[in-house]
């Protein structure tokens, strides 16, 4: 089975206490929304299930975990000081400064006291008759909320795999989404690592390093792209801290909204040998920007090859056995899942005690106590390391009871697919609020980024309710509806939607295929958020609010005012323009 690596701290449960807001997390989102209520004089409690702050950098531990959004642009921008005060030391920060980042920022901040560490929320239930939520936790709390903000985060429901005789097996088995915080010594063991996603990709490399023997498992080759990770420089950092405004604002006009070198030309339009050419520029300067090197890679398909074909080059020129780098070139559209970004992966397939088992046409069998069976061959091994992912942007609120209205579960309205309008909140559950929720740009953006603008939006929808003596807020499920449907609309003219992928769901049995994320572009979103601000909260029903026609008061969502970068609008951005947005 897999290990257990989770902590508590014994404490008496909490009854009957009363909050304006009850926030379930205490990752990025979490924090942040916990310090603009704050600053707004709303009483919050935020409860935790892991022991400390920093949500999927926390529970992230596995050897070689990173970010692959550049350092200087993967933090906080609502607070000059913080970005002035923090040095990033890599350009692509490792987990261990990531999570250092905040715990700096609650201790700056003073978050901590309203903090509930090592306690999961279990249920959610709106009292219609009280209008407010009651939260029961597993350590025996019953609070009352006005507002229940999930600060859950879109990867942070591990997948933990079953196979047959898992019970048997005599090592420990881990989930790199479930590492032990003391970490663990391969020193001298046979290794067999499932999976070969993103986290596979970055910790393969550090276990080989001292595995005795490594065996990886692949259903599925994934495409990965050289970090070039570097140290920042004094220089560097004084720099880039001088114009640090200027860089947020390009970066929120652009469709990731983070900033990278982008050109638009289409592939398709270039000469082969300047093709080749932008790739080998891109490739040399490495990480996502990879995917900037033309403007149609993800949208046309003959354009895409181009790219997939040179990057398959890539891959045959690194690894050395031919077989082995058939296995590892994949055969589906390049980006059409998340782009992974390594440091030595393919290389690592080059060493002797390095195997690569394909397990796309004969998968596992089952464990044995001694190892894995594949097609009747045994590999022995000392311990297994799943990297099989996460139930991706809906798995943690599958976790929590939630029931709304006349008992309408959440569970029940999602099950053929996550409804909600702007990814912000879901008709029939008022006052819920989720932060990069499904429908939102989240996992396609800078996920700060992301966060900060959706915790501002809310911030100031919460102050507005307060201000005209509203009581409740919900979508109506006709603009829902409508914006469900636009998602959808928007998310086929990218490539990204004809592959199967955790931005659908397809890497979890029996879940519907539906794209959950907003390929539209962040400031294509963001436009449409304060669109609706300013209208008066258009699409949505506030009750209760006898002076419900006065106009919002902007209080932190000015700062997200921002044109759209036209010079590097994508396909997806116009289409999101062309399909009617109600």
């Amino acid at each position: 089975m897999i290990a257990d690596n989770t902590t508590r701290q014994e404490r008496p449960g909490e009854m009957g206490a009363v909050f304006d807001a009850v926030i379930v997390g205490a990752g990025f989102a979490g924090m942040y929304m916990l310090h603009r209520l704050r600053g707004l004089s709303f009483s919050a409690r935020v409860f935790e299930a892991g022991s400390g702050v920093g949500g999927t950098w926390y529970w992230n531990r596995y050897p070689g975990a990173r970010c692959d959004v550049e350092s200087m642009q993967y933090s906080f921008s609502f607070s000059e000081e913080l970005d002035q005060e923090w040095n990033w030391s890599e350009k692509y920060a490792p987990q261990a400064e990531i999570l250092s980042y905040a715990n700096h920022v609650a201790d700056r901040f003073d978050l901590r006291r309203d903090i509930v560490f090592d306690t999961r929320v279990t249920a959610a239930t709106f009292d219609e008759d009280a209008g407010c939520w009651l939260i029961e936790t597993n350590r025996g709390d019953r609070v009352l909320a006005r507002f229940c903000i999930m600060a859950v985060g879109c990867l942070s429901a591990p997948n933990r795999p079953n196979f047959r005789g898992m019970k048997n097996f005599r090592g420990p088995i881990y989930h790199t989404g479930e590492w032990p915080h003391e970490g663990v010594d391969f020193t001298g063991l046979r290794v067999g690592v499932i999976g070969t996603g993103s986290s596979a990709i970055q910790s393969i490399p550090i276990i080989a390093q001292q595995a005795a023997h490594l065996t990886v498992f692949q259903r599925t080759a994934t495409w990965s792209v050289p970090a070039r990770n570097e140290s920042l420089t004094s220089e560097y950092l004084q720099a880039a801290k001088a114009d640090y405004p200027a860089l947020r604002a390009k970066a929120r006009g652009r469709p990731t909204g983070f900033y990278f070198p982008f050109n638009m030309k289409p592939a398709l339009e270039a000469a082969p040998e300047e093709r080749e050419r932008q790739y080998e520029e891109a490739w040399t300067r490495g990480g996502l920007p990879f995917l900037g090197a033309f403007g149609d890679l993800l949208f046309e398909k003959a354009a895409n090859d181009t790219i997939a074909d040179f990057a398959r080059r890539k891959i045959r020129g690194i690894v050395k056995d031919p077989a082995t780098a058939d296995l590892l070139c994949p055969d589906n559209v390049f980006g059409c899942k998340r782009l992974c970004v390594d440091t030595s992966y393919f290389e690592t397939y080059n060493l002797e005690h390095v195997k690569l088992v394909d397990v796309s046409k004969t998968p596992i069998e089952r464990f044995t106590p001694d190892g894995i069976e594949v097609d009747g061959v045994a590999y022995p091994l000392d311990t297994a390391v799943c990297a099989t992912g996460f139930a991706a942007m809906t798995g943690s609120f599958d976790k929590i009871a939630i029931t709304g209205r006349k008992g309408l579960t959440l569970a029940e309205k999602w099950r053929a697919g996550p409804r909600a309008y702007l990814g912000i909140a879901s008709a029939g559950f008022p006052n819920l609020f989720t932060i990069t929720g499904p429908g939102s740009p989240s996992v396609l953006a800078s996920m700060i980024q992301a966060i900060e603008q959706h915790v501002d939006w809310l911030a100031d929808c919460m102050a507005h309710m307060r201000d005209v003596g509203a009581a409740t807020i919900e979508p109506k499920r006709e603009d829902e509806d409508a914006w469900v449907e636009h998602v959808t609309d928007v998310s086929t003219v990218s490539l990204r939607s004809t592959c199967s992928s955790w931005y659908v769901g397809t890497n979890i049995p029996g879940r519907p295929r539906v794209f959950m994320p907003y390929i539209g572009g962040f400031p294509v979103y963001v436009q449409k958020c304060n669109e609706v601000m300013s209208a008066g909260f258009d699409g949505f029903v506030l009750e209760g609010a006898p002076a419900s026609n006065a106009a919002p008061q902007v209080r932190y969502t000015e700062r997200w005012r921002v044109p759209i970068d036209i010079d590097v609008i994508s396909p997806a951005a116009v289409a999101a323009k062309r399909v009617p947005v109600v």
